[in-house]
């Protein structure tokens, strides 16, 4: 029974938020009188959460008067969702293609707090596949697009995520403290692309590289994925050039001109 009210509570504040929100967004500013009023909330209700949306930075107060606005951080939000959107979108035509000359599997994955998630994928045509899905989350520093993730990142950045990653031994390649990825994303940024040399899982191996935003920032990593029964070392740079070209593409729609290829 307290689960149930403890969950209606928390639906409820989320309608409240919701609905701040929405009318902050129909004008300007709004006072916390006029507010309450159009929401039918208490004042004491409507003043507290509009003190937690300010904490957040998602409304700001003016001065000290009574009125609130909305700030641009749901903009930026927005923003990043559709940019999300749009990389899919440019992405799936470049995977495809690498798709039908390979057959093998392509990921696109983004940083998700200390991991990477899958955003995009597509399936290999052999029977023998590896086993993923959207929405999956995997560990950075055993997956070629996590590397590629974090190799060009600002260095406090990259220290800062690696404090508090727990690296867990996988396979006898996984590498095993931030010494060693530390190593490795330097030679990541040397050659242009990463490797997960079976690291995640034995018998599996994977390659990627870096997609740029118009800024110039890796916002996600191209990856191809293959048994490796099934590979022969002299694929890797006919892989690596395909990947390449493939990112060089999908960074240019993006609004990066500079690819390293």
């Amino acid at each position: 029974m307290t689960d149930n009210v403890t969950q209606t509570d928390a639906v409820s504040s989320v309608v409240k938020v919701f609905s701040i929100l929405s009318a902050l967004g129909e004008q300007k500013e709004i006072g916390v009188s006029e507010l309450s009023q159009r929401l039918f909330m208490s004042k004491a209700t409507t003043y507290r959460f509009l003190q937690t949306m300010k904490q957040l930075g998602y409304v700001v107060q003016e001065g000290e008067a009574d009125k609130y606005s909305l700030t641009l951080k749901l903009f930026e939000l927005g923003a990043k969702s559709l940019e999300y959107v749009d990389l899919i979108e440019i992405a799936d035509k470049e995977m495809r293609h690498i798709g039908q000359l390979t057959h093998e599997a392509l990921h696109l994955g983004a940083f998700d707090d200390n991991a990477i998630i899958y955003i995009h994928k597509i399936d290999s045509s052999y029977n023998l596949r590896m086993y993923s899905r959207v929405g999956r989350r995997n560990p950075l520093y055993c997956t070629a697009i996590g590397k590629v993730l974090l190799a060009w990142q600002d260095e406090e950045i990259v220290k800062g995520i690696l404090e508090q990653i727990e690296f867990v031994r996988k396979t006898e390649t996984t590498l095993l403290n931030a010494n060693q990825l530390t190593v490795e994303l330097a030679m990541v940024r040397e050659q242009g692309y990463a490797e997960d040399r079976e690291e995640q899982e034995l018998g599996l191996r994977c390659v990627a590289v870096p997609i740029y935003d118009r800024l110039g920032q890796v916002i996600a990593g191209l990856s191809i994925s293959f048994p490796t029964i099934r590979f022969d070392e002299q694929q890797l740079d006919d892989y690596v050039s395909l990947l390449k070209v493939a990112g060089c593409n999908i960074s240019e729609m993006m609004g990066y001109h500079n690819y390293p290829l």
